[in-house]
């Protein structure tokens, strides 16, 4: 599914230069990387982030569509925490209230706790991190997830932040 986000993002560029391509007059290599040329760029905005939702702990939460919540931390929370040394996550079955702790997270510089941004069980946990916790560091959106859930009540995703109000809510606490 990412390959084919990549593939249109590419895909779209190639059309936007493809004309630019077939002229008489040869352009530059830096003309052609100017922003009129290449006005999409591939970023955490892709389609992948563009459903996830984010609490005001740094937690993430993407709804497949199995209704299924795949909860990580966010790239912000991975870079303040360091190299992450040791993932501790609650057993499949446990039972969450939204803002629960269900976790933590240690790192060279830190621990942290980890909170659930949604009322409802864990079904699935990464093991891969027991033996490569780095990947929460390495892959904070996509192989460092933490856990999956079930969504007991959809409508509190309603109060989590999307993409863009998450990055000015990370601003304000910057400043």
């Amino acid at each position: 599914m990412a390959a084919c986000g990549l593939l249109r993002s590419l895909s779209s560029n190639f059309s936007t230069v493809l004309p630019l391509l077939t002229r008489s007059a040869p352009l530059s290599p830096l003309r052609l990387a100017s922003a009129p040329y290449f006005g999409r760029t591939l970023t955490s905005s892709s389609r992948l982030a563009a459903a996830l939702k984010f609490t005001d702990k740094h937690e993430w939460i993407r709804v497949g569509d199995d209704g299924i919540g795949t909860v990580g931390i966010s790239n912000f929370a991975q870079e303040a925490l360091g190299d992450v040394v040791y993932c501790g996550l609650p057993e499949v079955g446990t039972q969450l209230a939204q803002q629960d702790e269900f976790g933590a997270l240690e790192s060279v510089k830190a621990a942290s706790e980890l909170y659930s941004p949604l009322t409802g069980e864990v079904v699935e946990v990464n093991e891969l991190l027991a033996d490569k916790p780095g990947l929460v560091n390495k892959s904070c959106y996509k192989d460092g997830w933490l856990m999956k859930m079930t969504i007991a009540n959809p409508a509190e995703l309603d109060a989590l932040m999307d993409e863009a109000s998450y990055e000015r809510y990370i601003r304000s606490i910057e400043d």
